[in-house]
């Protein structure tokens, strides 16, 4: 199994590609890993994962400087049905819009624009950082086998901006904030959390592994 981590100079992407290894190794998976910006070895990719770390626009803009980069992640996406996990600002370049400072295209394969989380207790700094339980809204293959809810497994967060889905059929799980932060998103053969699974311990190593596992 060809699994690509994109480079695109955004993204915890050692510790992303370790997460990876250690997920497959786990579940007896055999792959073969490349962390890259070789746009032949994204079209030609078994598994996508896209990190990324700081503003919408900056990531995209990133994307944008790697020659064909993004026709790369469309062709083998949107023709080939190849899984798509986005990871953070990864995740929220699924959406059509972001708002963080400036307005900024997204890929359009999740309907919504990413917008400022507004808890309700006004005192709650943002950005929203630490370790949170996840509501499951709809059930999804990567979350098979993780504990969920109040008593759940925790994942690490850390953003001051959530994708807010126009059509909540694409809503896999929230966060709580003083208010419900989106936490999964998916659709077809894409999926993204706005938490890092790489910095997750058990649950993001499982759920990576499930992505793995995954044949939409």
């Amino acid at each position: 199994m060809r699994v690509v981590i994109v480079d695109y100079g955004s993204g915890n992407l050692r510790s992303a590609a370790k997460a990876v290894e250690r997920a497959a190794s786990e579940a007896n998976l055999d792959i073969d890993l490349h962390v890259t910006a070789d746009t032949e070895r994204v079209a030609a990719a078994d598994r996508l994962i896209l990190p990324g770390v700081g503003a919408f626009a900056d990531c995209r803009r990133g994307l944008e400087t790697e020659v064909d980069m993004i026709e790369g992640l469309q062709e083998a996406v949107e023709q080939r049905g190849v899984p798509f996990l986005g990871i953070c600002v990864g995740m929220q370049l699924m959406a059509d819009r972001g708002l963080e400072h400036e307005v900024a295209a997204g890929f359009g394969w999740i309907h919504g624009d990413v917008t400022r989380i507004e808890p309700a207790d006004p005192t709650l700094k943002i950005p929203h950082m630490g370790w949170n339980t996840l509501d499951v809204i709809a059930d999804h293959p990567v979350l098979e086998g993780i504990p969920t809810g109040p008593d759940g497994w925790h994942a690490y967060f850390v953003h001051s901006y959530h994708l807010a889905v126009a059509d909540r059929a694409d809503l896999i799980a929230t966060s709580d904030y003083s208010g419900p932060v989106t936490a999964i998103v998916g659709r077809n053969n894409v999926v993204g959390t706005q938490f890092h699974p790489e910095k997750s311990e058990k649950l993001g190593i499982a759920l990576l592994a499930n992505f793995l596992k995954w044949n939409p």
